[in-house]
């Protein structure tokens, strides 16, 4: 493990109240007013996937998560070690993993507990070897077979050590014996059920953040004339574990070790969080379930099987809806929540996307959502990246809208 990242981010006073985003070169800021409240907004490249190397412990493929230097960049801008970092829409996990490599405590939160499956074991950091000798113990069932048809996915030996390590790591759960080298092999194996290359346990599908249907899955397999052919599951684990710890310093392992230590990992609706504390939380970084545009249920049923979740249970708590009515109020109410954890002069870095090539602008509906649980809104910010292949999922062609933009909405709880 080495090669430690680096942190930098050419940002002018970084905690000054006035325009805090004004003075990046290449940086465009105007003034706008949003609902009657004058918002300042800047927009440039404030950070590229090239600006610094991001740890490999982020390759955790995970639908509608943020490139790491997004939290990178607002961490390194308004918290110094020891600081609370807080995401009450977790997802794999990107804020609090980024925050606790610079020495933060964190908090994490998702009402799906797929989240915490893909985050706290990458705070405890097995060696490669004891992951293997592990994974030599789990008993095999050469016969074992899914309660669900997985044929158009899975060869049969690789279905039989599938079934063997779901068993195993729910036995284990059941038992509460459930280390933290389980808790690493299991979040590897989630990571690993569906893919688009040998890499995964899967016969060739879409890239592994969505699981396709198994009619459609059926449908791909005829398309391209294949069939699932045998994955060693156990090595494909502890392949994939080489590769997230290939450039994690013994040093950031310790930062997160104490990180993980004393980290809360929830499950819980982000508008009561009741084990986090009045006025505790330095930033929140976060990215909210979108109007419609990401489905997870459907893109995380085979996930939630191979882990015992039930998906559609998972699928009615999570706020995806077409209402902006909804969406606003659901909002309205965590900003409550998150003005009662933060603490004064703590900030609140809330990303949202353009949905409907455009047509609704999230960043606008959320500053009088913030301004009116008490926070003033410190601007928004507009990174502007290249386009990347990403936005062909959600049906984006061109730089204009979609993922390759990141609205950025920045809320100060003042002293």
């Amino acid at each position: 493990m080495n090669g430690e990242p680096q942190y930098e981010y050419a940002m002018p006073g970084a905690n000054t109240r006035e325009a805090p985003f004004r003075g990046v070169e290449g940086v465009r800021t105007e003034t706008l007013v949003v609902s009657g409240i004058p918002v300042e907004r800047s927009t440039g490249e404030f950070w590229t996937s090239g600006q610094r190397q991001g740890s490999s412990l982020h390759e955790v493929s995970y639908r509608g998560c943020f490139k790491p230097q997004l939290p990178a960049f607002f961490i390194s801008l308004f918290t110094k070690g020891g600081d609370l970092v807080y995401d009450p829409f977790s997802g794999r996990g990107t804020t609090v993993l980024e925050a606790g490599l610079q020495g933060r405590h964190v908090v994490a939160n998702d009402i799906n507990p797929l989240s915490c499956i893909l985050t706290r074991p990458r705070f405890f950091l097995p060696d490669p070897s004891d992951v293997k000798a592990r994974l030599e113990e789990i008993p095999p069932n050469a016969d074992g077979k899914a309660e669900i048809d997985l044929s158009m996915f899975y060869h049969p030996r690789t279905e039989a050590e599938l079934v063997s390590l779901r068993n195993y790591m729910r036995k284990r759960e059941g038992e509460g014996t459930l280390d933290h080298l389980d808790e690493w092999i299991r979040m590897v194996a989630t990571n690993r059920l569906t893919g688009h290359s040998s890499g995964f346990f899967s016969v060739y599908t879409l890239p592994p953040n969505q699981a396709v249907s198994p009619e459609r899955q059926i449908r791909i397999n005829k398309k391209r004339d294949q069939a699932p052919e045998y994955r060693d599951t156990g090595a494909l684990i502890h392949k994939k574990t080489l590769s997230l710890l290939k450039n994690v310093s013994q040093a950031q392992g310790e930062r997160l070790r104490r990180a993980g230590e004393n980290a809360l990992f929830l499950s819980r609706d982000s508008r009561e969080t009741p084990e986090i504390g009045d006025d505790t939380v330095q930033l929140t970084v976060t990215s909210p379930p979108f109007l419609d545009v990401v489905q997870y249920s459907s893109d995380n049923w085979l996930r939630c099987w191979f882990n015992g979740i039930d998906a559609g249970q998972v699928e009615g708590d999570i706020t995806v809806t077409r209402s902006l009515t909804e969406w606003r109020r659901v909002m309205q109410q965590t900003f409550s929540e998150l003005f009662r954890i933060t603490r004064e002069g703590g900030f609140v870095a809330f990303e949202v996307g353009e949905v409907r090539r455009g047509t609704v602008r999230l960043d606008e509906v959320v500053v009088p959502l913030g301004v009116r649980a008490g926070f003033s809104c410190e601007g928004i910010l507009v990174n502007l990246q290249h386009f990347t292949k990403t936005s062909h999922i959600w049906g984006i062609g061109n730089n204009a809208h979609g993922t390759n933009t990141n609205r950025i909405v920045v809320f100060k709880k003042e002293g």
